[in-house]
């Protein structure tokens, strides 16, 4: 037996089993997908049209199609005719397009359609389907057009099934045609090839030749779904492997393992499994069901217990402020706070769009116990004194992380965000080139955030083993360390000799003082003298003396200037530069005395 952690597709096709059980992700069963549905075709029982009607979920700010699941998979891509059965778009069913550029085309495809459902009509036998067979003998395109209103409108998009009036169930759902698709749709094929499944280790299975069905929900990719695993290229399909039989996949699993990974992606549960992490659309799962896992993609979005979103969920909330104790407290020791085994496997899948395939970005197997436990880690080594208000938070999201190190977030590279949670959930270094996009962001905005201070710090104390503390630390004796807070000292005296100043020292001169110091410096402090004795003429000799203190117990510690001030250099600049600027923001200027 393989091991579920080995692949990522291992595991999903473990969860299928788990989820097939919940009732609440509406898995679907072999043979079957979720498919998006926005309109009915409501016939009489002699198959004459009684309504089109609208299919679609109006309860929200704006209508959305049912999720509904459907016999056989997703559309397969591609010009050719590809009528499904009892249920495709408005093309298939009606012969009608919006702005049809190809009314031919579309024509055949009714007809398609039509010739599949005729041909069946006897074997079936049910006056359900027979309805159906008798409304496509009788339509044309050209009765659409007495609807045109209606298919233009909630019809353009998504799909259609077709129902009896006054019944409830669709046709499809009817048993006869339920027996006859689970009898036909799952029958092995004599001439399918047979081999062993890289998936669960089982020989002798009938094998899938397009592998998986089409997976859908990943932000980026095509609406009508990807693949993960898929060839077109003849140096792919070399002594006679054509299509996926290089890596061969049984039809069982491809199904499983594509249903339950749709099901987190795109199904009724999928808040609870998926969140947005830069350009890789994130999934995670456990196990076994837990406490944990209903609260963890909020957590990992972002939310906290005073969320406005999260006001009408009041258990939500109370799960949040727990796991905000269990990471502040006790880590992964504490879980049974939320009753949760901390053995309990934990997954983590990334997934990023690729043409009409899906990249997978990371893929992490662990427990939620080493979850908690690298969790509370990362969060420490970000911890540092943090200014108030919402923007600010204590346990900020990967993708507020991420969102520092671009100007837009489609500016984030999309190599650092798989190495970046990966260092998150395994507690290995970050990413160096996590640190190199901060700084650059730093000098492109002359701003250093709250959270971009963090990045450093924890980059600094995982990568370099700098133990840098929370707050100001008087006593740090790098030149770098030392120079950013004598930085922020000559910004703050200008600031208070010029209140109201447009551009400060810092707008003009961060650039270079943080890369080449001993450029700048030297100018920097002639102006220094000359604020200082202004500041002092308007707020009192006692700043000026406590300022000179504080600007000579910085520079006592400079044995010179450096030239040039590398990576981790500038990432100390900016963390001495933090410190200072907080500390006179925190307690009086009088109260910043010289190390001893």
């Amino acid at each position: 037996m393989i091991a579920p952690e080995s692949s990522p597709l291992r595991a999903l096709d473990l969860l299928y089993d788990r989820l097939a059980t919940d009732a609440r992700y509406d898995l679907a069963r072999p043979g079957y997908s979720a498919q998006k549905v926005s309109f009915c075709i409501l016939l009489n029982p002699d198959g004459s049209l009684s309504a089109i009607q609208d299919e679609r979920d109006t309860s929200g700010k704006k209508p959305l199609a049912r999720l509904l699941t459907l016999p056989g998979q997703a559309k397969p891509s591609g010009q050719g005719l590809n009528p499904c059965f009892l249920w495709d778009n408005s093309a298939y069913l009606l012969g009608y397009k919006t702005a049809d550029e190809k009314p031919e085309r579309t024509a055949k495809a009714l007809a398609a359609f039509r010739d599949r459902h005729v041909a069946l009509e006897s074997t079936l036998a049910d006056p359900g389907f027979a309805a159906v067979c008798a409304f496509l003998r009788a339509w044309t395109p050209a009765c659409a057009l007495e609807h045109k209103t209606q298919l233009d409108d909630f019809a353009a998009t998504g799909f259609g099934v077709f129902r009896l009036v006054g019944e409830h169930a669709y046709v499809h759902d009817r048993p006869a045609i339920a027996a006859y698709w689970a009898k036909t749709s799952l029958a092995a094929d004599p001439n399918t090839t047979r081999g062993q499944c890289l998936i669960t280790g089982d020989a002798d299975q009938p094998l899938a030749q397009l592998v998986e069905p089409a997976i859908k929900g990943v932000s980026g990719a095509q609406s009508s779904g990807a693949k993960i695993i898929s060839f077109n290229c003849d140096s792919f399909i070399s002594y006679g492997k054509d299509q996926a039989l290089n890596s061969p996949i049984s039809q069982s699993s491809a199904f499983r393992h594509a249903t339950a990974l749709n099901a987190l992606l795109a199904g009724p549960q999928s808040r609870l499994h998926r969140v947005q992490i830069g350009d890789a659309t994130t999934v995670f799962w456990t196990g076994a069901p837990t406490i944990t896992e209903g609260f963890l993609a909020a957590f990992l979005d972002g939310h906290t217990p005073e969320s406005e979103s999260l006001v009408q969920d009041e258990a939500l909330r109370a799960r949040l402020g727990t796991f905000f104790e269990v990471l502040r407290s006790g880590g992964g020791r504490t879980l049974d706070r939320l009753t949760d085994d901390a053995t309990t496997p934990f997954y983590v899948l990334g997934l990023s769009p690729n043409a009409a395939r899906l990249s997978v970005r990371f893929w992490h197997a662990g427990t939620l116990g080493s979850l908690v436990e690298h969790l509370r880690d990362h969060y420490d080594a970000l911890r540092i004194v943090r200014p108030p208000g919402p923007q600010n938070p204590e346990f900020p999201a990967a993708w507020q992380l991420l969102r520092q190190t671009g100007r837009e977030s489609k500016d984030i590279s999309p190599l650092l965000a798989g190495p970046f949670l990966r260092a998150v959930l395994t507690g290995a270094p970050y990413p160096p080139t996590l640190a190199s996009a901060v700084i650059a962001r730093i000098r492109a905005d002359r701003d250093l955030s709250y959270l971009r201070a963090a990045i450093l710090k924890a980059f600094l104390n995982r990568n370099h083993d700098q133990k840098i503390p929370m707050s100001l630390d008087l006593a740090r004796p790098e030149p770098a360390y030392r120079l950013g807070r004598l930085f922020a000292a000559l910004e703050k005296t200008q600031e208070d000799a010029l209140p109201g100043i447009n551009a400060t020292v810092r707008d003009r001169f961060y650039s270079a003082a943080s890369a080449t110091p001993s450029t700048v410096f030297p100018r920097l402090l002639r102006t220094y003298q000359h604020h200082l004795t202004k500041a002092a003429g308007e707020r009192g000799v006692g700043l000026k003396v406590n300022r000179e203190r504080l600007v000579q117990e910085i520079c006592s510690g400079l044995a010179d200037m450096p030239a040039h001030l590398g990576l981790e250099g500038q990432s100390l600049f900016a963390l001495g530069y933090y410190h200072q600027r907080q500390a006179f923001f925190t307690k009086a200027d009088t109260e910043v005395q010289p190390a001893a």
